[in-house]
C-alpha cells in the first residue's frame, strides 16, 4: 500500500472510531509497526491526528462534538468500570445530579441505593432511571439534539431550585492548562451551576479525554475529584496527579 493510501485509511478509521489502537492500524494496513509509527508521527505533525498511548486519536475542532450515538459506542468497558466505582460513593438517601452523557448513563444500572433522588438534564437518562423506581426530576429548558441535554435559561432557573449531596458530570476535554472543557458554552454553564449546588462533584471521564481542549471551560482541575480508567501511561498520570484528585479504576 502506498503511503498516501495508508494515511487516508488511517484517517478514515480515526474519523469513524475516534480512537484506534496501533495493532489494529498495523493489521488494517498490512504494514509493519515501525511504518505505522512513522505514519502517526507525520500525521500528528500535520495536525491530522493525536498520538495516544497504544494508538492514535482523531483531532476534532474544539467546537465540534460527536453525537450521542457516536459517543455511546466508544470505550464502553472503561465507562462501565468508572460508573461502577462512582456508584460506590453514593449513600442511601442521597440526592444526586446526573449530567447528560454516556458515562453518567452507565451509572444507572448500579443505582440500587435506598431513598435516592436524582435530578438530571439528560433526556436519555429518564427512562432507565424510572425503570429503577428512583424518584426523578427532569429540569426544564431547550433540548439540544446532539447530546440529548436540556440547556438554556429555563434549564438554569429550574436547576437552581435544587441542592445535591453529589454531582456527577461528563466532560469532553481534560488539560493541565485549560482544565475541564466542553464544546457548548450553554452546556458548560449548566455543568458549572450543578457543581455550585453540590457538596461534592465528581467528573467521570475515560483516558481518551486527557490532553484534549474544547471551546468552553467548565472549571479548573482542582475543583473536583476525577474518576478515570487505567489507560494513561504512568508519566501522564503522574503529571495530572500533581494538580487534581484522581481515582483510577482498573478495566
Amino acid at each position: 500500500m502506498l503511503t498516501p493510501e495508508r494515511h487516508q485509511l488511517i484517517l478514515s478509521l480515526l474519523k469513524e472510531h475516534g480512537v484506534v489502537k496501533l495493532q489494529e492500524l498495523i493489521e488494517r494496513t498490512n504494514s509493519s509497526e515501525s511504518t505505522i509509527r512513522r505514519d502517526l508521527v507525520q500525521l500528528e505533525n500535520e495536525n491530522k491526528l493525536r498520538r495516544v498511548h497504544g494508538g492514535a486519536a482523531f483531532v476534532h475542532g474544539n467546537q465540534l462534538e460527536p453525537s450521542y450515538i457516536e459517543k455511546t459506542a466508544k470505550n464502553i468497558k472503561e465507562k462501565q468500570a468508572i460508573a461502577k466505582y462512582a456508584s460506590e460513593l453514593i449513600q442511601d438517601g442521597d440526592s444526586i445530579y446526573l449530567d447528560a452523557g454516556t458515562t453518567t448513563q452507565e451509572l444507572i444500572p448500579y443505582l440500587d441505593h435506598k431513598g435516592l433522588t436524582v435530578v438530571t438534564n439528560g433526556v436519555n437518562l429518564i427512562e432507565p432511571i424510572l425503570e429503577k423506581g428512583i424518584t426523578t426530576y427532569l429540569i426544564g429548558g431547550v433540548l439540544k439534539p446532539s447530546t440529548k441535554a436540556l440547556i438554556g435559561s429555563r434549564a438554569l432557573s429550574s436547576l437552581n431550585l435544587y441542592r445535591f449531596d453529589k454531582c456527577f458530570l461528563g466532560v469532553n476535554g481534560i488539560d493541565l492548562k485549560y482544565g475541564f472543557t466542553t464544546p457548548d458554552p450553554e452546556e458548560a454553564l449548566i455543568k458549572q451551576t450543578a457543581m455550585s449546588l453540590a457538596k461534592e462533584t465528581y467528573i467521570l471521564a475515560d483516558h481518551t479525554k486527557f490532553n484534549e481542549v474544547s471551546f468552553s471551560k467548565i472549571s479548573s482541575l482542582k475543583d473536583v475529584t476525577l474518576i478515570t480508567d487505567n489507560g494513561l501511561t504512568k508519566s501522564e498520570l503522574s503529571s495530572y496527579q500533581e494538580h487534581i484528585n484522581i481515582k483510577v479504576v482498573t478495566t
